[in-house]
């Protein structure tokens, strides 16, 4: 009787072993992009907001905006330079042209991550996990 019940079972237990594993890394990956993007609000509201305001909405012809920002979201190797080195000039956001100043923030590598996966995943954006790893790599 035992035999009948794992012959036609043999198929399915590494299957399910298999899905269980898979389950577990995709919760453990969003469990860690979840951690990350509560650090990164913290980094925001110390370092962004008084900028880009709450709700990511900048302001008008002065700072542009984070929120469903088209620059922002196309080039995240841009956006962590930015963050790390600052900006002095031309910048077009949404189709709306800034001219200004934004100062280098004195941020480590885990912090520029945890504040990209913040801003790359509220008001709106939705974007891929940003890495300690991939802040390193885009600032070399």
């Amino acid at each position: 009787m035992f035999n009948n019940i794992f012959r036609r079972n043999a198929f399915a237990i590494p299957a399910l072993s298999g899905l269980i594993l898979l389950s577990s890394f995709l919760l453990n990956r969003h469990t860690e992009l979840e951690e990350s993007i509560k650090r990164g609000k913290q980094v925001y509201i110390t370092n962004c907001i008084s900028c880009h305001m709450e709700d990511g909405t900048g302001m008008q012809g002065t700072f542009p905006p984070l929120a469903q920002s088209d620059y922002l979201m196309a080039d995240t190797h841009r956006a962590i330079k930015l963050i790390k080195e600052g900006i002095d000039g031309e910048m077009t956001v949404n189709g709306v042209t800034y001219y200004g100043f934004m100062p280098a923030q004195d941020l480590d590598e885990k912090q520029i991550a945890d504040v990209m996966n913040y801003i790359r995943n509220s008001w709106g954006n939705k974007g891929e996990m940003v890495k300690a790893e991939d802040v390193k790599a885009a600032l070399k």
